[in-house]
Formats: structure tokens, sequence, C-alpha cells
């Protein structure tokens, strides 16, 4: 994970996602890519026309959010984008060859009662580059153990599980494997990839109604310190594809959230 974006919302949580941005890129050698995405202005003649002082107060907000943050050793490029917030996340991923997104849970303005708000959910449903969800205050610890949790242990998509072994090969991490039964798995998705076998330390399987109250049934009882999930259509986030919200009676963790995605968009 050498490549490391963080888009930018509030400042506030701009300036806690990059202080823990550039501590896991202090330790994997990484770089930092930190952009805040603004919009056309107006028109005129036909001809698209940006406000200056949209892009002066972007620059601003760059500059304010890095002055907070203790950089030295990283080097942190910082950048505001002009236009559709997601589609330019996804053209700066592809520019820079971005491996991992750091994102915040939720804007400050939302209520306590949403996980994902409206913009993370959409970065979480639109984009396929891993995902690390940070609580807000989260200080970086390196993650001796990770908890990968899943209903469907096939991977029909290359390179899920890379960011995983990434983690192994940086921190030692030890991979706990947590295969939730839902009333909905079939015999096809009970069966488990080698690969993710091969890098597993434990595996437990349990039968629950949905798959997140299997993590809450298990999360204390490993305690770790992230907690890994698979992006599908149908999963821990299928209510994304039904509104851009997740709620926390659906879905929340007080851990870092790494977040690989199983499907092709």
């Amino acid at each position: 994970m050498k490549n490391i974006l963080v888009p930018i919302g509030s400042t506030e949580n701009g300036i806690n996602n990059l202080k823990y941005a550039v501590n896991f890129a202090s330790m994997s050698g990484g770089k930092v890519y930190l952009i805040n995405i603004y919009k056309e202005f107006s028109k005129v003649g036909g001809l698209p026309k940006v406000n200056q002082l949209i892009i002066e107060e972007n620059e601003k907000q760059l500059k304010e959010v890095i002055s907070a943050v203790n950089t030295i050793g990283v080097e942190v490029i910082a950048k505001p984008i002009k236009g559709n917030p997601f589609e330019g996340i996804k053209r700066v991923s592809k520019q820079f060859n971005i491996d991992l997104i750091v994102v915040s849970p939720q804007s400050i303005e939302i209520k306590n009662e949403v996980y994902l708000g409206n913009v993370t959910g959409k970065i979480v449903k639109q984009t396929e580059i891993p995902l690390l969800i940070v609580p807000k205050d989260y200080l970086f610890r390196k993650f001796d153990s990770i908890l990968v949790a899943f209903k469907n242990g096939h991977f029909e998509k290359e390179n899920v599980l890379e960011p995983l072994h990434n983690m192994i090969a940086l921190f030692k991490s030890k991979i706990n494997l947590l295969q939730v039964i839902t009333p909905e798995t079939t015999e096809e998705n009970k069966k488990i990839d080698q690969e993710l076998l091969t890098i597993k330390s434990t595996l437990t399987t349990t039968e629950n109604a949905t798959t997140f109250q299997g993590v809450l049934e298990h999360f204390q009882s490993h305690n770790p310190d992230m907690l890994c999930v698979i992006r599908r259509k149908r999963g821990f986030f299928k209510k994304l594809w039904e509104k851009n919200i997740v709620l926390k009676r659906d879905f929340h963790t007080s851990k870092p959230l790494l977040i690989l995605s199983g499907i092709q968009n």
C-alpha cells in the first residue's frame, strides 16, 4: 500500500484521516495524496467557468489540514480537484495508482444513528479500491490482529486479498476468519477459497440471522485491531444498493474497517 488517497470532506475529518494515513505511510514507505473536490460554479457563453474564490477556499482548506498534521518523513501531495466527487476520486485513483483510500464513517453533520453517511456510502459503493474507514480520533497502531468476516468464502474477482497479504508482510498480522452462515447462505457459499485458508490463523464458523449479528456475537472474543469485510451486493453493505447510507443498527464498528471489493463494478 504505497499510494494512499485521503479525500477531504470536513476539515476536522480531513485532519483525522491525514494523521492516520501519514502514520500508515511512515511504516509502509508510502506516499499520501490529499485532495478536496470542487464543482464548476457557473457557465458563461456555454463554457464552464470556475469561481476563483472556490479554488482559493479549497487550497486554504488543504493547507489548514496539512498544517495541523506532522508530516515529517512522509511525502504528502495536496491538490484541489475539479468535478464530480466520485468521478474525481476514480480519476485521481487511476492517475496515481492508488491502492488504499482512507475515509471517515460519516460527516460530522450527520445524526448519530448513521454509520456510513451519504458521501462515504457512495465511495464504498462506487469504488473497487480497498477502503480504510477510520473512526474519529482513532490513533494509529499496528494491526496485530485482523478479523475477516464474510458469508461467501469464494471470490471471483482477482487480487481481492492483496491488502491482507500486505498487512501480514508489514505488520505480521494474525488473520482470524469468521464465516457467518445465514438463512440465505448456499452450500456453494460455504466453500472457502484456498488463498483465504492459507493466510488464516484461526477459523470460526457461526450461524446467525445476518452477517452483522455474527460479527456482534464474536467481535469481543476476538478483540481485533481491525475488522475486514467484503463489499458485495448481498452482504454487509447490501442496503447501499437501496440507498447511499448505512445505519448503525444495520452495521457499525468502533475499530478501523477495511473494505475489500468482491465484485467488479
